[in-house]
């Protein structure tokens, strides 16, 4: 028998999913029978009675599930497996939000005093508010305050580009998959090179025989030379744009077709008179009265190319490891800084490798001009490599709002020049009615939140700084909306109401300060 305080979440319209549990039964009941009468897998309803079965086990799997939150702890029913964890051993409840095509998606997970994590069926919601995601939420944590102990007073919101998001694994395996192809694609730069070279120095073979039907003219028989025989096309197959199109010889001489871009397989008619060229068994080159097509091999500059695009992209994964390392130490819902001064450090590398790789794909440690061009290059990617570590690194907001930079009260106002920073509450209040605020006006006057970023006071709140007190300053989290991830987030008390001002951080320290004399001014006046 639960009782009042008994938090039950199950899934809503629990009839859609029975009745497609039923029909999934139905489905499997009708295809034993077909295949016990009939033997024979071929059958239309068997077909259609297998294929009704994964449809009903899942559908049986969102019709029994159920998460029960009482006074002893979680308990959570799947069609599977049943579980059940004492508040004793939950170190808190947390949010994972995740952005998908139809807009957000809101689960639960439960953090066990071990370390480990998991995740509830129930409940889930879309993007707030959600009155029904919301209640229950707030329900089984006021469960865990009066039966538990949870670690953080916050709801943790672990969100993309947060700490605890993912891991640093799968960035690890997309790193080393990268790396793999582009040193696949670089092995096989100089023997690339070799073929072009011989290519480029062939010569007219002197037989005028096939070197197709003899099978000379092959990469196994050593002959380098070209064949030009003459051939007439019987018919063009033209195909769409992503698919090969091809070019039919008469009496299959001297091969029977090749393919060609559809381009090409439009030039040329039927009863064209044209002469093939073929190099080591390949046809390279099909010219008409009025068209030549040539075929495009890959040469050893783009084979070099597309190595170094290869290993440019692992860069990315390979910078996202690197901030999660260096944040692991981290709550799991607080921001990460952006990967994007690492992705400018590969654009800009990008801009002297990809040339450098072209002109130079098998001279890059021989040639003067290759090894001057390759140190210079270099030398701009590491300073940048060490401006980016810089730009990322992880500041953390101690010294934010020292008393000793509080200031005395005579400091308060004496600035007469206003100054726009870009700063925002996060919460509605009188002063930032429907959060309109972007920018704190400071100086001129006393400081006052604006929709702008200047000059003038057009539309200006008033911030009620004699009622303000700084609680702390922190670093984003998850669940701080529309707040660049390098800001910092400073906690105030509005009264017995808790406020949230954001800004970057020596901003947000220049505001605190400001705001704490204009408070102490305040009081002396008063």
């Amino acid at each position: 028998m639960s009782s009042t305080e008994d938090v039950i979440c199950r899934l809503p319209g629990r009839r859609v999913p029975w009745f497609f549990a039923g029909l999934g039964a139905v489905g499997a009941g009708v295809a034993v029978t077909r295949l016990a009468y009939l033997g024979s897998l071929l059958d239309p309803w068997l077909v259609v009675g297998l294929a009704l079965v994964p449809v009903g086990v899942v559908s049986l799997h969102w019709a029994t599930v159920y998460v029960r939150g009482d006074a002893y702890g979680l308990h959570c029913r799947t069609l599977l497996r049943r579980r059940s964890v004492p508040w004793s051993d939950v170190a808190d409840l947390r949010v994972h939000r995740y952005e998908t095509r139809h807009g957000t998606l809101r689960r639960v997970s439960v953090l066990l005093r071990d370390g480990r994590r998991r995740r509830l069926p129930l409940p889930y919601g879309g993007s707030p508010p959600d009155e029904d995601f919301d209640a229950k939420l707030d329900a089984l944590r006021a469960l865990l305050r009066r039966h538990g102990a949870p670690q953080s007073g916050h709801l943790p919101v672990i969100a993309s580009g947060t700490a605890g998001y993912g891991g640093w694994v799968r960035p690890l395996v997309w790193c080393a998959l990268l790396l793999a192809f582009a040193g696949a694609l670089a092995w096989n730069v100089p023997g690339v090179a070799a073929d072009e070279r011989a290519w480029r120095s062939a010569a007219p073979c002197a037989a005028g025989t096939s070197a197709v039907e003899r099978g000379e003219g092959s990469r196994e028989s050593g002959k380098d030379c070209l064949s030009t025989l003459p051939a007439v096309i019987e018919r063009t197959d033209v195909n769409t744009p992503k698919q090969r199109s091809w070019l039919y010889f008469t009496e299959g001489r001297p091969l029977e077709r090749v393919g060609v871009p559809r381009e090409a397989a439009l030039e040329f008619r039927p009863g064209d008179r044209v002469e093939v060229t073929v190099w080591r068994g390949e046809v390279r080159e099909v010219a008409g009265e009025h068209h030549v097509w040539r075929s495009s091999p890959a040469t050893a500059g783009a084979q070099a190319v597309g190595a170094a695009v290869l290993a440019l992209l692992a860069g990315y994964p390979a910078a996202l490891v690197l901030l999660r390392l260096r944040g692991r130490r981290l709550p799991d819902d607080e921001v990460l800084p952006s990967a994007l001064p690492f992705v400018g450090v590969l654009v800009v590398t990008a801009l002297w490798l990809l040339p450098l790789c072209h002109l130079h794909p098998t001279s890059l440690l021989t040639s003067p001009v290759a090894i001057t061009w390759g140190a210079v290059g270099s030398s701009v990617t590491l300073g940048l490599t060490v401006l980016a570590w810089r730009a990322t690194r992880i500041r953390t907001p101690e010294n934010a709002g020292r008393p000793e930079d509080a200031g005395t009260p005579g400091e308060a106002g004496t600035k007469e020049k206003e100054v726009f920073l870009s700063a925002r509450f996060l919460e509605h209040t009188d002063y930032n009615p429907h959060g309109f605020g972007t920018h704190i006006v400071l100086g001129g006057g006393e400081p006052a939140v604006v929709p702008h970023s200047g000059p003038g006071r057009f539309a200006a709140k008033r911030i009620p700084v004699e009622r303000l007190t700084l609680t702390k300053v922190r670093r984003v989290r998850g669940g701080d909306d529309i707040v660049p991830r390098d800001w910092h987030v400073a906690e105030l008390d509005d009264g017995g109401e808790p406020v949230r001002l954001a800004a970057a951080p020596d901003d947000l320290t220049r505001i605190i300060r400001e705001l704490g004399l204009a408070a102490t001014a305040e009081s002396s006046r008063t």
